[in-house]
């Protein structure tokens, strides 16, 4: 049943870009629970737009002369929405390889309208195959977050449209962490953001092999780094300690032993595996404690990777300082 049958027109904007069948199954979860479902494609060299149309959605294709970012591609989706739905109140924003779970748009929808200080609701977002492969696992348990009161929200998420048009929506320019970026500007504008304890999609990483896994912890880097360029000053401090924790872990301890191994001892060195892991062993108990239903050994692994990704994260750290520096053209990071 469409939420507009409860008396509340919702539109939703879906973003995409090579997506095959997984756009399908996202758009097809999208027509059945919302009014008029807009997709934007960034370029699909596949049947993407196709898909789209065939499923009857209204399509909207960037234009190839402007660098492509997800915060493009969903405020101009929105736009289309409000083109065709005027007096649209709420919007539903999704990635193109999420499903839509069912009744997900009530129990939004409830929480906005019991609300009117609430500008973002997301939910529960799961991994659609945590067991593919050890990197979907990581993912299903870095989606597993608490409910209440948050700083931000994903890629998926019901937003309000007053909030969203009335802080400009999502930067244009911003190439990660799009989402966090938008929900400062909320939040200094006097609007909260809530997660609620509601299913609300299935998402399809397919991160099958290292290397994919490597380019996302470098894009996570970068998204810390550029979200610190823009609001890491006081109050918001935004991404601050993250950055400090990348910078820490990933260059300050290793060159600290090595240069200490070379003037004091060699036996300095040792500072570097003991450092990392008591902060594996509290990474672990942190996860088990916040999920205490989820595997030693997944918590183990999840504590290892977070380790190993402070390098990757250092690099598109590094890679969003220096092209600040010198004021590079900023080019999303793919890893599929």
């Amino acid at each position: 049943m469409t939420v507009s049958k409860r008396g509340v027109h919702i539109g939703c904007v879906a973003i995409g870009r090579n997506e095959g069948e997984r756009l399908r199954v996202s758009l097809e979860s999208a027509c059945r629970s919302f009014d008029l479902t807009v997709y934007v494609d960034s370029g699909s060299t596949d049947d993407s737009v196709a898909i789209a149309e065939g499923l009857g959605c209204e399509v909207v294709r960037l234009d190839l002369s402007t660098p492509f970012t997800a915060g493009r591609a969903r405020t101009e989706g929105c736009e289309r929405l409000l083109k065709h739905l005027p007096g649209l109140e709420f919007v539903q924003f999704i990635d193109g390889d999420c499903e839509i779970r069912t009744d997900w748009g009530r129990h939004a929808v409830d929480a906005l309208k019991a609300d009117d200080s609430l500008a973002v609701v997301c939910g529960r977002r799961r991994e659609r195959r945590p067991d593919a492969s050890i990197y979907n696992q990581l993912c299903d348990i870095e989606w597993d977050t608490g409910v209440g009161e948050a700083l931000a929200c994903g890629g998926d998420a019901m937003m309000r449209v007053r909030a969203f048009r009335g802080v400009g929506g999502f930067d244009p320019t911003v190439i990660a962490g799009e989402e966090p970026e938008l929900c400062v500007r909320l939040r200094r504008d006097g609007w909260k953001i809530r997660r609620i304890d509601a299913e609300m999609t299935l998402h399809d990483a397919d991160i099958t092999h290292f290397s994919q896994w490597w380019k996302r912890a470098r894009r996570s880097g970068f998204a810390y780094g550029l979200g610190y360029l823009m609001h890491g000053q006081p109050p918001e401090r935004h991404w601050r300690s993250e950055c400090i924790r990348i910078a820490f872990w990933g260059a300050t301890l290793p060159l600290a032993a090595l240069l200490l191994g070379w003037l004091v001892s060699p036996w300095a060195i040792l500072i570097l595996p003991v450092g990392y892991a008591i902060s594996g062993w509290r990474v672990f108990r942190a996860t088990r404690s916040v999920r205490p239903s989820l595997p030693a050994r997944a918590a183990a692994w999840y504590a290892t990777f977070t380790l190993i990704g402070r390098v990757p994260e250092l690099i598109g750290l590094v890679q969003c300082l220096v092209g600040q520096v010198l004021k590079k053209e900023r080019r999303i990071i793919e890893y599929k």
